[in-house]
């Protein structure tokens, strides 16, 4: 038997390994591009800052020493310069794919950070394993501008794994609409016609204004957002402002909501105030032809007829009275049944004796 070499004795003592062997070792030095690592092989292995993570930023001696133990998975066993080329990111992906398959078939919720935010959703990494969320997938509700979502941690479930395609997506709508509809469900469940509730404005229309109530949203129709009159809601309610509000009416999944609380209702002590005699001052809200009706306060108007807004013959109020002006006038009939009141300014003018008489005495 011929005697080995030194050489080849040394060899032998080392183990051998494969290009796409998992191995382990001991980081020996670290730099910040680069791992070096004892794995027990005649040449030392090396990882680089592009197989250790996705990061082309990352300071590895931030993140290992020297000293620490890890498995990595073997590139080449030969990187032509005598050391053994490995991949740390690569193996992680596969234990990450392996994860993300066990959460696709169990249905699992899932968290990660979003990395990046792509053109058609977002990119998400967990255990260096890739997952896109498409852009119709990440809210229940059309999103135009995604970046809010860079470097936030969501939760999403797996709906398609296909690896070998490089196919794994995500799901975030679905767990929204799952919670949506459990708070819906709380939400019914507690609130009645006649509740007052707290919510958030969340949209503001031409006709009325919708409210966030935790759960389902409710209807702010303009009619009764006050006992008074809003011409336009858009001048008094803005998005994102909490508001309490009266549950009206709830039909199905509907919800009718409102402002008027009875206690503020202006016809609680209308009868006294405005009752056939009294003298009272109000403004002009709008005019018709047949007479002109008169804000008395908010959500209290009267009609002051054309018939009685002078003892002269008055053809049209817009003849003699304008939008806005403040008048005085005496009530002349109350119905607190039909919230009818009936206003005469003739009747505060002085009868056409007295004013002849007056005209005479100031002749003479």
């Amino acid at each position: 038997m011929s005697e080995l070499s030194f050489e080849q004795m040394l060899d032998e003592s080392f183990k051998t390994i494969r290009n796409g062997e998992v191995v382990e070792g001991t980081i020996i030095g670290v730099k910040e591009d680069e791992i070096i690592l004892n794995i027990g092989y005649k040449a030392d292995g090396i990882i680089t800052r592009n197989e250790y993570s996705n990061d082309s930023n990352l300071d590895l001696t931030t993140v290992v020493s020297v000293g620490d133990t890890m498995e990595a998975k073997v590139l080449k066993v030969n990187d032509g310069e005598g050391q053994v080329l490995l991949t740390y990111k690569r193996l992680a992906a596969e234990k990450g794919n392996k994860r993300l398959e066990e959460a696709f078939e169990n249905k699992e919720v899932l968290t990660a950070k979003v990395t990046q935010v792509l053109d058609g959703g977002l990119s998400v990494v967990l255990d260096e394993a890739r997952v896109f969320i498409p852009a119709s997938l990440v809210s229940d509700s059309y999103e135009k501008d995604l970046t809010k979502y860079q470097d936030q941690e969501i939760e999403f479930v797996i709906t398609e794994f296909n690896p070998r395609r490089r196919r794994i997506i995500g799901d975030r709508k679905q767990l929204l609409m799952a919670k949506k509809a459990e708070m819906q469900k709380e939400l019914f469940e507690r609130i009645h016609p006649g509740d007052v509730v707290e919510g958030t404005i969340k949209n503001v229309t031409d006709f009325g204004a919708f409210i966030d109530l935790g759960g389902a949203d409710g209807l702010l129709h303009i009619s009764e957002m006050s006992w008074g009159r809003v011409e336009n809601p858009k001048k008094v309610f803005k998005a994102g402002e909490p508001i309490r509000v009266l549950i009206k009416d709830i039909n199905g999944d509907k919800i009718a909501l409102s402002l008027k609380f009875e206690d503020q209702n202006p016809w609680l002590d209308a009868a006294e105030k405005y009752a056939a005699g009294n003298v009272v001052e109000g403004r002009i809200a709008r005019m018709t032809d047949f007479g002109a009706f008169i804000e008395l306060e908010p959500g209290v108007d009267a009609l002051l007829h054309v018939s009685q807004i002078s003892r002269a013959h008055v053809d049209k109020p817009s003849d003699v009275l304008s939008v806005g002006q403040i008048v005085t006038a005496k009530v002349v009939d109350f119905n607190g049944e039909e919230k009818k009141i009936s206003l005469s300014m003739k009747a505060l003018e002085p009868a056409s004796d007295d004013r002849e008489e007056a005209a005479y005495d100031t002749e003479e």
